[in-house]
């Protein structure tokens, strides 16, 4: 038997409004606390929806970077190289559509994207070779010649103290 026929009626009434009054705003406002929370994951999503997938390799002389760019031109995407960090803009712009069909599914992402990738010290920007072809990217950036760490020799202070004076 359930407890709750074992409450008198009048009495159970008395209980659900009062935990309605009680606890109504607090259901409610778990209820927007949740739905915001889902809002804000679906746009995650649709966000990483838009960002490119990349692939990094580099063998002794170069550094090749393959970007999936489908629906793009050339002049959607700008490439840049600062302070060792390679990084590409792109923009995938909604297609138009016309006035004589109802659109009833949209699940393609739209709005601008930023990539950035770090690079080893001492890349020329000159040395940076970019084409797009079938709607991928390729980037192919020559590394800079290895530069040999400089051993630096620790001399012995007066008094066989090492010197904290500057030199």
């Amino acid at each position: 038997m359930k407890l709750r026929h074992q409450v008198p009626s009048t009495l159970r009434n008395d209980i659900t409004r009062s935990g309605a009054v009680l606890f109504g705003p607090l259901h409610r406002e778990i209820d927007r606390l949740f739905e915001d929370f889902s809002q804000g994951i679906a746009s995650q999503q649709k966000m990483m929806h838009l960002l490119p997938n990349i692939d990094v390799a580099e063998n002794n002389k170069e550094i090749d970077i393959s970007v999936e760019m489908p629906g793009l031109e050339r002049s959607d995407v700008d490439i840049s190289l600062e302070d060792n960090v390679l990084t590409i803009r792109g923009e995938k712009k909604m297609e138009t559509h016309r006035d004589d069909k109802n659109v009833y599914v949209s699940e393609r992402a739209y709005g601008t994207f930023l990539r950035t990738i770090e690079l080893p010290a001492g890349v020329d920007s000159s040395k940076v070779n970019a084409t797009m072809s079938d709607g991928v990217l390729k980037i192919t950036i020559l590394k800079p010649a290895n530069v040999e760490a400089k051993k630096i020799e620790v001399k012995e202070g007066k008094n066989g103290k090492p010197s904290t004076r500057a030199q």
